[in-house]
């Protein structure tokens, strides 16, 4: 007879260990965004001399036409500032924290700090010019 408690806690431990990774570590949309949340934040805007967050949820259709724009700037700006994403539903803490209210919401980083905040969507030109400004000044 096989002892089930104990096959049953390797697959809880191991199972606990990849959450526990994917809640710490810092997932990557793709080379230049890092997924963000209640776990990471922290230590990610400390880390990041200057980081743009959007706060967005997978419903906002602002936040649907915002994201291919992020993902283009994060290419453009590579090197020079850090983009993360932040998904409201999944992250009420920080969300709360930072009194989001209305998505998309941008709030640059700058050491650690805010700097900046944009609330909803906004052109590429617009955009890249506020960040062109941020990073200059």
């Amino acid at each position: 007879m096989q002892d089930w408690d104990e096959e049953f806690n390797k697959i809880m431990q191991r199972k606990m260990e990849q959450y526990k990774e994917k809640i710490t570590g810092q997932q990557r949309i793709q080379d230049t965004i890092i997924v963000l949340n209640d776990y990471n934040f922290a230590e990610s805007i400390n880390k990041h001399p200057f980081l743009i967050v959007d706060f967005w949820a997978p419903w906002c259709g602002p936040c649907k036409m915002v994201s291919p724009i992020i993902d283009q700037l994060s290419k453009e700006f590579a090197g020079r500032t850090t983009f993360g994403k932040l998904n409201v539903d999944d992250n009420p803490n920080i969300s709360n924290a930072f009194q989001i209210q209305s998505i998309p919401t941008m709030i640059f980083f700058k050491n650690g700090q805010v700097v900046d905040k944009i609330i909803g969507a906004m052109v590429k030109s617009q955009l890249t010019a506020k960040i062109e400004f941020m990073l200059n000044n």
